[in-house]
């Protein structure tokens, strides 16, 4: 049978993941840097809110239907989303078609995205498949048009090495992400969610692994891992939101349960161990009514569980908890609630369960030592009725409260026939929502019983960031009755020319990328900032057509010009995004620069006006010819040496007393005084030297 399950639910990190069976793997879903995977239109994100679209982008509305998978039934996610009534309005943006709106059949997988996802697959040493089969996965929550995503399954059973042990790799997928939210709304119909078609169809990798994470820091450390694995292809999309893990989390009293909204990694120990201390509190409540009512206890392991006794348990609660609502709005007239009186003045109602026996069990608000909330029947409850698109639920045992007083609270009782025994759940929306949302609420209940259902759950997230680790329930956790083969996709065979293809432009390995630059003279710190901001290629190919830097341009001070501000200033000048400026045009003008035809002043200035005035791109002796020809027009010639010195020594002979007094603190004013005497054609590095060797 197992030993119970020890800990304090209060403190999640005391809890010990080997003694409670702790098994737990991580899903990794990764954009690719290509084009959209079945739809030839560009991977491109419009940044803008719900009211910054423009009025003239087409919009759809429509409904989603769950329909069976290949095995003939319908999956539980599915019917699920379908029940929640919910309406679609999608926004058509410069780079969605008919593709992405279903109003035509898909083309084929994208070839670069599919050399990016086997590029992967090598580097993660799994076994290809020889046959790609495109599938269709259910997905009613209305993120794609057709209800369903697009997956082709590339690779399996890989590894990838951590220092806490070599973690398995299941599955590797070629998968469409999802169109992105912009807002929801309640309507009398029920609840409306808007999203937008940029997203939609962009590739994506999903990597699955096997349950071999040992505790809640190997999962950080593998997500790690494939994250910086991933990045070594430079073949992938970086920013907010291109990268997030799942985290499939159990422990031996528990069951499987998937938390999405994982985006920070420092975040995933803290969310992995409140998981493990919600399975553990709703393990011992599930005894402890069992208890109560005389029915057979759990056990701590759910491999022992006893399916006879489980249906014997599924009957009685059923019996006990009839979904039986009542409405009780009159009993709130004279409410003081302005949520209360908003839903009653709207034609809303005021609709009520009862829950025997319950009362001090539904829970209050607590937190643990690290101000995190505490697990509780009345939070799980809440979560399910909001799925329903209500704002939420009051319950007895947070009663008197929110302006509803205990005489209130009495009437409420005496309405509903309750003891003082027993709790109740209210919910205030418009009657057939208020239903729905006390349906879900009454099945929340009755599972109360036994053990936490395996579903999706998702990161409560305040202002962009994790609230404090908790998670509220999502849906059902899909199974495989979602999945059946895309029929508008041919069959597509991979032939060894595929793979020589891609076997020959295999990315070099962070050790490698790492040997490659230590011989260049650069600096710790620049190396880790080249390799971490992906422009290490950008050091040895400045050019991107295999030529190294100009000769007089170090690598030292190309690496500076990368870390600094310079592409962000000279996208400012120019009114373009950073991304739009060419490392090209900088490195000829650099070279300008070292070279003595440019001071170090008129690099940004004159590289937006080449940009601005279209004179880019060029052949690179035309390019290298127009820097110096309007550096010496704008006034960014450098002067010469005599010129620099002459102003240097007239300045000193007019601050004779400041550099008496001062010594060589007085370089740095100087310095000022002596540029700003000199104009554009002044060079800081050349007077700097010159007024030190006065000084001096």
């Amino acid at each position: 049978m197992g030993a119970e399950p020890i800990g304090f639910v209060d403190d999640a990190n005391s809890l010990d993941p080997k003694t409670l069976g702790f098994m737990c793997g991580l899903e990794i879903h990764q954009q690719l840097n290509s084009g959209k995977l079945h739809s030839r239109q560009p991977s491109i994100l419009f940044e803008m809110g719900i009211e910054s679209i423009p009025s003239n982008w087409n919009r759809v509305e429509r409904r989603l239907s769950a329909t069976s998978g290949e095995s003939g039934s319908i999956d539980v996610a599915a019917r699920f989303e379908q029940r929640r009534k919910r309406s679609f309005v999608y926004i058509q943006c410069p780079n969605s078609g008919l593709i992405e709106l279903d109003d035509a059949p898909p083309s084929g997988l994208d070839d670069d995205a599919l050399d990016i996802a086997m590029t992967i697959s090598t580097l993660l040493e799994m076994h290809p498949v020889d046959i790609l089969q495109t599938m269709r996965k259910q997905v009613v929550d209305g993120s794609n048009t057709s209800g369903f995503q697009r997956t082709t399954l590339i690779g399996t059973s890989g590894k990838v090495s951590t220092k806490g042990g070599d973690v398995g790799i299941d599955v590797l997928l070629l998968e469409e992400d999802s169109a992105r939210k912009l807002e929801s709304r309640s309507t009398d119909q029920g609840e409306q969610v808007v999203y937008i078609l940029d997203r939609l169809g962009i590739p994506l990798v999903e990597i699955a692994t096997a349950p071999d994470i040992i505790d809640p820091d190997h999962a950080m450390e593998t997500a790690r891992t494939l994250g910086n694995l991933l990045r070594s292809t430079r073949s992938v999309r970086r920013g907010l939101g291109t990268i997030r893990q799942d985290l499939n989390v159990s422990i031996a009293c528990g069951d499987r349960v998937e938390i999405k909204g994982t985006q920070d990694l420092d975040w995933v120990p803290r969310i992995i161990r409140l998981e493990m201390a919600r399975q553990i509190h709703f393990y011992r409540l599930a005894n402890e009514l069992r208890a109560a009512d005389n029915l057979p206890k759990l056990p701590p392991n759910r491999e022992d569980d006893d399916n006879e006794i489980e249906e014997q348990v599924r009957v009685f609660v059923e019996k006990k908890f009839p979904f039986e609502p009542q409405d009780v709005t009159d009993e709130f007239a004279t409410c003081d609630s302005s949520m209360i009186q908003r839903t009653i003045s709207s034609d809303g109602s005021i609709i009520g369960v009862s829950l025997p026996d319950l009362a001090n069990s539904i829970g209050i608000k607590a937190l643990d030592n690290e101000g995190s909330q505490l697990p509780r029947l009345g939070r799980e409850l809440a979560g399910a009725a909001k799925l329903a698109g209500v704002a939420g639920i009051f319950h007895s045992d947070e009663l008197p409260a929110y302006g509803i007083t205990q005489g209130i609270v009495d009437a409420v009782r005496s309405k509903m026939g309750l003891n003082e025994e027993d709790g109740f759940v209210l919910c205030a929306a418009p009657e057939w929502q208020a239903m729905l949302a006390l349906e879900s609420v009454i099945d929340r209940v009755r599972l109360a019983y036994h053990r936490i259902p395996k579903e999706v759950r998702n990161v409560i997230i305040r202002k962009g960031a994790p609230e404090d680790g908790t998670t509220s329930p999502m849906r059902p956790l899909p199974g495989s009755a979602r999945m059946y083969p895309e029929t508008d996709v041919p069959v597509r065979l991979i032939q060894d020319k595929d793979w020589e293809r891609v076997l020959s432009n295999m990315p070099p390995s962070a050790e490698e990328r790492l040997a490659k630059l230590q011989p260049l003279g650069l600096s710790e710190n620049q190396i880790e900032a080249l390799l971490g901001g992906e422009l290490d290629d950008l050091v040895h190919d400045p050019f991107n057509d295999g030529s190294p830097l100009p000769e007089g341009v170090s690598a030292k001070a190309w690496t500076s010009l990368l870390l600094d501000r310079t592409v962000n200033e000279v996208a400012e000048n120019a009114k373009m995004e950073p991304s739009d400026v060419p490392y090209s045009l900088l490195c000829i003008g650099l070279y300008c620069r070292e070279i003595g035809n440019m001071t170090r002043e008129g690099l940004i200035p004159l590289s937006s006006k080449a940009l601005k005035q279209g004179v880019w791109p060029t052949e690179r002796d035309v390019m290298m010819a127009w820097f110096t020809t309007t550096a010496e027009e704008d006034g960014f010639k450098p002067a010469d040496a005599s010129s620099i010195e002459a102003i240097v020594d007239e300045i000193l002979a007019e601050r004779a007393d400041f550099i008496a007094e001062r010594g060589m603190g007085a370089m740095g004013p100087l310095m000022g005084v002596i540029l700003e005497r000199l104009g554009n054609g002044a060079d800081g590095k050349a007077v700097s030297a010159i007024l030190r060797d006065r000084l001096s």
